[in-house]
């Protein structure tokens, strides 16, 4: 491999692809566990540092502990590094969420094998809630946000684009704190591509470049959690009829279940929509704007750590992420617990998650596998 002046892409591939195969329970988890490789371990960089560069990550779109793989690729071994340390990361969850997506393609419409899926996407659902619960009481910092958020959720209940909800909260949020506190100087937010339609005719064929296509445009204005993902695809590509609410909530699953970034899951419903090609174009068009991302902005990181405007903005996105969340697990909720099996199912999976101080939701997802087997065969 070439050397680089402080490190080489050897070493930066060997410890990104440890983490892409080892790296369970999400984005913070993963971020702590790159925090004591990059950090402890190795002292690549200072902890102060690293923790700016959470900051900077925040404030763009993409899967946070994803880019925050490629400004350690890049402070270790330059552009190079970027790109070995993201691909590494990435890989083992793609080819694991790909596997499962060939199984379920193949054996998920079999009778014997849906009471399984069935229990599963009960679970889904207190999976979601848990994720909306822990990050709305991270974005809640004041009441002004809290309206801002009951604004969003309302204007995607009566038919706004959760799209549109969500850019609407980060620009108006930002105007009135701006107001408020009275900065000086010219605003110089970066703010998210406008991209994703307000509604899409049903399509009947489906082909690679749509997938792609769909899938580069949430990638490229995803903010917010793995999970925010949810809302996103039920209006890119669940309104419009090119999948399912029960695919979604089975796509979600095996997010869960893998290594690695949740955002795989691109990978999975890829393969549904038009088979390997369009897993393949469903993980390009998901990724690709992340590299560019932290590419073109991370010599820009000490401006915007620096910046309040960007840090409106952020506060008033997240807190509109987690409205449209709501949204969807509203509308998913409504396609998922429709029987009696389904609400004992969520019922225990809720208990499990609230009883329970660090619950998996590796067991989570098996446990409502079989439950649903029990409950829906006998």
């Amino acid at each position: 491999m070439e050397e680089n002046k402080k490190g080489t892409l050897s070493e930066v591939a060997k410890v990104f692809f440890k983490l892409g195969c080892f790296a369970f329970g999400g984005p913070a988890a993963h971020i702590a566990m790159m925090e004591e490789e990059v950090v402890t371990k190795r002292k690549w960089m200072t902890k102060q540092y690293f923790l700016d560069l959470i900051g900077a990550t925040n404030l763009v779109p993409g899967p946070n502990s994803t880019e925050m793989t490629m400004h350690c690729g890049h402070e270790r071994a330059g552009w190079k590094g970027l790109f070995v340390a993201g691909i590494c990361f990435i890989v083992p969850a793609i080819i694991i969420t790909g596997i499962f997506g060939w199984v379920y393609a193949e054996y998920g419409h079999l009778e014997g094998i849906k009471p399984f899926f069935n229990g599963i996407q009960a679970v889904v659902i207190a999976i979601i809630l848990v994720a909306v619960i822990k990050l709305g009481k991270k974005a809640l910092k004041n009441w002004e946000l809290g309206v801002l958020g009951v604004l969003a959720l309302a204007g995607t209940l009566f038919g706004l684009s959760e799209i549109y909800a969500l850019l609407m909260a980060g620009a108006l949020g930002t105007l009135y704190f701006y107001s408020k506190h009275k900065i000086g100087g010219p605003s110089k937010a970066v703010l998210p591509l406008i991209l994703l339609q307000t509604s899409s005719p049903v399509i009947a064929t489906v082909t690679t470049a749509k997938v792609f296509w769909s899938f580069l445009k949430v990638g490229s204005i995803l903010y917010g959690s793995g999970m925010v993902l949810v809302a996103y695809l039920k209006v890119e590509l669940v309104e419009p009829g090119l999948l399912t609410a029960e695919q979604l909530n089975h796509a979600i699953a095996v997010g869960q279940m893998t290594p690695g970034p949740v955002l795989s899951t691109a990978t999975f419903i890829g393969y549904q929509m038009t088979g390997l090609g369009g897993a393949l174009a469903a993980t390009a068009g998901m990724f690709l704007p992340s590299f560019l991302f932290v590419l073109i902005l991370k010599p820009l990181v000490p401006k915007m750590r620096k910046s309040k405007i960007l840090g409106y903005f952020l506060d008033c996105v997240n807190v509109g992420a987690v409205a449209i969340m709501v949204s969807a697990l509203i509308y998913l909720t409504q396609t998922a617990i429709v029987d009696w099996q389904s609400i004992v199912i969520l019922g225990v999976a809720l208990a499990y998650t609230f009883g329970v101080k660090k619950s998996n939701p590796i067991y989570l997802i098996v446990g409502g596998a079989i439950l649903g087997y029990v409950l829906y065969m006998f």
